[in-house]
């Protein structure tokens, strides 16, 4: 989050700024086993923690059969158990050190890393170069490798000057549009093709249901479609919204044709099925998403990242909410579109009593009675 609120706050002053993207080679399957353990000593763990994690890695063997016949069963001296808990912990143990020195904005997800800075002088380059330079010599430390095949870089802002970078001793190619976290996101941080092609996903299954299902009751058909459909139609939306008015109303028409499956509700409006059903649109779907991520960014699980992404306002005024945030002046619909601005004006309209709320759930529960009020 923090990432993408740095590149298009440049991009908005009209910073041309380059974000390279790099992604390490079978991280999960290759991570060697000492160095996580020899990390997790020097963040001081206990040593009867630091024991049973090692022996909870060091207790497997593999063998391999070939035609028939069996190899000598072997210790696994590499690699942590993708999808559990305990191994995403091991993992950021292990890449906690990957930004040791880094000069440039950088992110870490998992086993993809993402750098960016404004390029408009040449310094931007350099630092760009020396960190590349940086991760290269510690994937070699860390005995890791990166995938050349997923080595992008993407190239924003206007008058960009696209300077090219390497790695290994390899150019990086340049990409006019790249997927990040499963939103393709191109170099004008439009999300118009991801909108099409979620759109295309969710009709594509709608049609899949209505061939094979049967039935046309709500029992039916709604638990397929909230199960299989909507997740494409609410791909990130607390993140990134739909700048046109088009793309919104692509994503809305395959939720409209999903309700008017349902028998007995041919015959009413939109609007009407929405009620009946007990969905939202997905306009008020993507506001009420944003404002509960917004409540956690300042007030609970995330309060921490929050307080790089939100400014309390100051201000002597009584009336209102209480909790007031400074709202900045953007020329750019890609800024004024971003989470992290447009949630803002709605979070100012929320009464007092639901930005006190204590928790999450209570939040939610008070967030319902005026959420239509909003939109």
């Amino acid at each position: 989050m923090v990432f993408c609120d740095r590149v298009t706050a440049l991009v908005d002053k009209g910073r041309a700024t380059d974000v390279t993207y790099l992604d390490m080679k079978k991280t999960f399957d290759t991570v060697p086993h000492n160095i996580p353990v020899s990390k997790l000593e020097r963040h001081r763990f206990s040593g009867w923690t630091t024991w049973q994690i090692r022996n909870w890695l060091d207790g497997h063997t593999q063998s391999l059969a070939v035609s028939g016949s069996m190899f000598m069963w072997r210790p696994v001296t590499s690699g942590v158990p993708q999808g559990s808990e305990l191994g995403q912990e091991l993992l950021n143990i292990f890449v906690s050190n990957m930004d040791s020195g880094i000069e440039c904005t950088l992110s870490k997800f998992a086993d993809g890393t993402k750098l960016c800075v404004e390029v408009d002088a040449l310094e931007g380059w350099d630092a760009i170069q020396r960190d590349l330079d940086r991760l290269e010599k510690w994937a070699g430390v860390n005995r890791m490798k990166f995938n050349k095949a997923k080595y992008k870089v993407m190239h924003t802002g206007r008058g960009n000057p696209k300077h090219k970078y390497r790695l290994r001793g390899e150019w990086i190619e340049s990409s006019p549009e790249k997927k990040d976290l499963g939103v393709l996101v191109d170099e004008k941080l439009s999300i118009t093709r991801q909108c099409a092609l979620a759109a295309q996903k969710a009709n594509h299954i709608l049609y899949c249901i209505k061939r094979s299902m049967v039935t046309r009751s709500r029992e039916g058909i709604l638990p397929f479609y909230s199960a299989l459909v909507r997740p494409h139609l609410d791909s990130c939306i607390q993140l990134w919204s739909p700048q046109n008015r088009k793309d919104m109303e692509l994503l809305e028409r395959a939720q409209r044709r999903a309700t008017k499956m349902i028998s007995r509700l041919e015959h009413l409006s939109y609007e009407d099925r929405l009620r009946e059903l007990g969905l939202f649109s997905l306009k008020k779907r993507k506001l009420r998403e944003g404002l509960l991520a917004a409540f956690q960014y300042l007030k609970e699980a995330c309060k921490r990242a929050g307080e790089g992404l939100f400014t309390k306002a100051c201000s002597d005024r009584t009336r209102g909410n209480g909790f007031k945030l400074k709202e900045g002046r953007f020329s750019l619909d890609i800024r004024n579109k971003f989470f992290t601005v447009r949630v803002v004006r709605h979070w100012h309209k929320l009464p007092r009593e639901a930005v006190a709320a204590p928790f999450l759930e209570v939040f939610k529960a008070r967030l319902g009675g005026v959420l239509s009020s909003l939109v």
